[in-house]
């Protein structure tokens, strides 16, 4: 991996690559959160384990892409990395709207969006929650019912009075299930 990061420099993908001996700097690997190598920080995306070129320059084009964070919380999640995404989460708070996307995709699969799920709760009534009120409205009038009752739930996390008129408006909706939801969200709101 050493020697497919240094092609990469010099074929001018990446700007610069610094390498740590983790034997002799074992302090670098606490303060990181390195618990395995290979390593690498491409970005803001954590990389562990081998990676091979072509998959280093898919992150490397992600990288200020915007669907790049939200592509890396997704790989994340999958893997079953809950507690990476919280980390990053909690050092980059506007990053939660990056998982909008697994809310957004009903095929996204059950681990990734119970993961998401747990995020968001975590950040329940947070400042990074109340500036996705809007989003989560507009989620609220998608094609999937699930899609629209997780939106529903997720509104109700942020316990701001905005997200009362989108709940109100899914206590119309077709799915018993979003009705249900969005009645237990407005109660909630309501305390």
């Amino acid at each position: 991996m050493l020697q497919v990061m240094t092609d990469l420099v010099k074929q001018g993908w990446l700007g610069r690559l610094d390498v740590v001996n983790l034997e002799a700097r074992p302090e670098l690997a606490a303060e990181l959160g390195v618990r395995s190598v290979p390593w690498a920080r491409i970005g803001p995306f954590e990389l562990a384990g081998v990676r091979g070129r072509e998959e280093l320059l898919d992150w490397i084009e992600r990288v200020g892409s915007p669907s790049g964070m939200a592509d890396y919380f997704h790989s994340l999640l999958r893997d079953g990395h809950l507690p990476q995404v919280l980390a990053a989460v909690k050092h980059q708070p506007e990053s939660l709207a990056a998982l909008l996307p697994i809310v957004a995709n009903p095929e996204a699969s059950i681990n990734v969006r119970i993961g998401a799920g747990v995020v968001f709760e975590e950040f329940a009534g947070q400042p990074p929650m109340l500036a996705l009120v809007g989003k989560f409205g507009e989620l609220t009038r998608h094609d999937d019912a699930r899609v629209r009752a997780d939106a529903c739930h997720y509104l109700s996390l942020t316990g701001s009075p905005e997200a009362r008129s989108y709940l109100s408006s899914c206590q119309q909706d077709d799915d018993d299930v979003v009705r249900e939801i969005a009645s237990e969200g407005l109660q909630a709101i309501d305390g």
